[in-house]
């Protein structure tokens, strides 16, 4: 993952200011272009039931976290595009939240109407280098 520059200021922060950071639920979105650390690049589906998705508890091991729980988009009703990219977010509301990071998805989808989208328990890692 990428963490966007947000996040980097926020640990920066946190380490080096003693400002605290306090973890926060984290939400997980669809893209269809790459967001980019700043996430301007951010193409989320417009479809009425499309809704970033909690993620729910993690486990962490060694340098990685990963989901402990499917996480499962609503279907679509309208066509999503491929997806290419997921993206980690502070809150659900795109006006309000701040992106953390993303990352290409290992198997790009094409999400047309009756289609769903889910990350199975353990696919979703996250990885810091």
């Amino acid at each position: 993952m990428t963490a966007s520059n947000y996040l980097e200021a926020a640990i920066l922060d946190h380490i080096f200011s003693e400002a605290v950071y306090s973890a926060p639920t984290w939400y997980v979105g669809l893209s269809v272009s790459d967001p980019g650390e700043d996430g301007s690049g951010l193409s989320e589906p417009t479809d009425s039931v499309y809704v970033r998705q909690a993620v729910g508890s993690t486990t962490r091991t060694d340098n990685a976290v990963v989901n402990d729980a499917d996480i499962e988009f609503p279907t679509a009703t309208a066509s999503w595009g491929t997806i290419n990219y997921f993206a980690l977010f502070d809150g659900v509301t795109a006006s309000t939240a701040n992106i953390l990071g993303s990352a290409a998805v290992a198997v790009p989808k094409s999400v047309g109407i009756g289609d769903t989208v889910k990350f199975a328990a353990g696919a979703l890692t996250v990885t810091m280098s």
